[in-house]
């Protein structure tokens, strides 16, 4: 080791030779290369980006998935609410019997009935009487054909 190495017209020499190459490399122009940085940046950001897309994609399908359950959850809520009074409807044994009579046709001791038709002879025909009528593979097409529909 020299002396030399150590004194301050040696390091103010380094000093300069460095300052004269760093200008000198400023002076050239840049050429447009990505650098080793860059690439290196670059290629973190893009498996960042690869590593949170499905974890993010899930996230908003779930978040999507539970709100449709919440809105299940409250439709369910006000149905089972409808059953409730219907329930307690039918406790009532006025409402029994009001439902008796209007779909039963049910009537009260002394009371007569009546079952008014329109007489016009057009109406549908019952399921028992066009199985009789109809061949037995015309029920098949037919049975086929509404179930198709």
């Amino acid at each position: 080791m020299s002396a030399e190495r150590f004194t301050t017209a040696t390091r103010l020499k380094a000093l300069g030779e460095q300052a004269a190459a760093r200008v000198q490399r400023a002076g050239r122009p840049r050429r447009g290369r990505l650098t080793g940085r860059a690439a290196l940046l670059a290629l973190v950001l893009c498996s960042l980006v690869v590593a949170l897309a499905y974890p993010t994609r899930q996230y908003i399908s779930q978040r999507a998935e539970i709100a449709d359950q919440r809105r299940q959850a409250a439709e369910a809520q006000l149905r089972a609410d409808e059953l409730r009074d219907e329930k307690a409807r039918w406790q009532d044994p006025e409402y029994v019997r009001q439902q008796a009579r209007l779909h039963l046709h049910y009537v009260r001791p002394g009371e007569t009935g009546f079952i008014v038709q329109d007489g016009s002879g057009t109406g549908k025909r019952r399921s028992g009487q066009a199985a009789t009528e109809d061949p037995w593979y015309d029920n098949i097409w037919n049975g086929l054909d509404a179930a198709d529909k």
